[in-house]
């Protein structure tokens, strides 16, 4: 089975950590987070993967490579323009007209049964499944409402839980499994969106839009805190609460806790680091102090204009920091 992974955003809420590489290859423990979806998709059987690139290309490409250190075989489509979920399927129509496809965000961490998920669509016989998880945290994902087995709406975002509430809503993971026929909605050469375009036309006309309600780990690196948070729940796994990139200096008497070294970091002694990312090649000097922020040199954001989903931060020397309790 063929798939597409989903590598074209801009990643404008994880500003400034993605102002000199596109999103998914924003590293995650020392692995791009593309790297993580490329690794579920051949674990389930895929070996022929198209990635589309517009924000960033060629930090996305060095992560993957041809895509034989995640047992794939990769080809990439650049998107001049960006073109949301389904234009960007469009734009590599050719590559998926001989039979069922998966799509896959590239910003995810999942161990979801994929397997299951389509035996599922092949049950239902449908022109797509949608793979679901339960919101039981009911954080700010769109619901989804399913009666009998069905996508029949994309809802708003989910209220904080009552005593009423019998169980958790349904919020899409980004998963999608597909038939070539789902092009016959897809419009040519424009900008759409799967959720917003092209799955309610096909509803509207009939066509069965299956759910799948996975199990298992599932998160999604879209905002700066969201990084933080996961990066720091998937080391706590692990015994740990840092991690250090390559070449990453730690001096015997700083005072580490809850952080996330990129590489060629270096902390000099007395230095305090809290629940922070400090990215490449930054250097916190004796005496310096950095809770609940992102870091980045200076130099990589100077002369530039912070993306409007952006958090608000601030220079600090040769550094710019952005709190995260914005």
């Amino acid at each position: 089975m063929k798939s597409m992974i989903l590598a074209a955003g801009y990643g404008e809420r994880l500003w400034p950590l993605t102002a000199d590489r596109g999103k998914p290859a924003l590293p995650v423990l020392g692995k791009p987070l593309v790297g993580y979806v490329a690794e579920y998709l051949a674990h389930n059987g895929v070996t022929k993967t198209v990635v589309n690139l517009h924000h960033r290309p060629e930090s996305v490409r060095a992560s993957l490579g041809d895509g034989s250190k995640f047992g794939l075989h990769l080809e990439y489509v650049y998107e001049p323009v960006i073109l949301g979920t389904s234009g960007g399927l469009d734009n590599a129509r050719e590559f998926f007209q001989d039979g069922t496809f998966l799509c896959v965000n590239g910003k995810i961490i999942t161990d979801i049964d994929l397997n299951a998920a389509i035996e599922t669509h092949r049950k239902q016989k449908a022109l797509a499944t949608l793979v679901l998880k339960r919101n039981t945290r009911r954080e700010r994902f769109s619901m989804v409402e399913t009666p009998d087995g069905l996508v029949t709406r994309f809802a708003g975002m989910p209220q904080p839980a009552t005593e009423n509430d019998a169980e958790a809503p349904l919020m899409f993971t980004g998963i999608h499994i597909l038939e070539p026929r789902i092009f016959d909605y897809i419009p040519r050469d424009v900008f759409s969106d799967s959720v917003v375009h092209v799955y309610p036309q096909a509803m509207a006309k009939g066509e069965r839009i299956a759910a799948h309600v996975g199990e298992g780990m599932w998160h999604e690196l879209s905002t700066l805190q969201r990084y933080l948070g996961i990066s720091l729940d998937l080391l706590a796994a692990q015994n740990r609460n840092v991690f250090a990139g390559d070449r990453a200096q730690v001096a015997a008497k700083a005072r580490i806790r809850d952080a996330i070294l990129w590489n060629d970091v270096e902390v000099e002694n007395d230095a305090s680091i809290t629940r922070s990312v400090i990215g490449d090649g930054v250097r916190v000097r004796a005496h310096e102090a950095f809770e609940d922020s992102v870091v980045v040199r200076a130099e990589l954001v100077h002369d530039t204009m912070a993306p409007p989903k952006a958090l608000k931060g601030s220079f600090q020397d040769d550094k710019f920091v952005v709190p995260l309790s914005q």
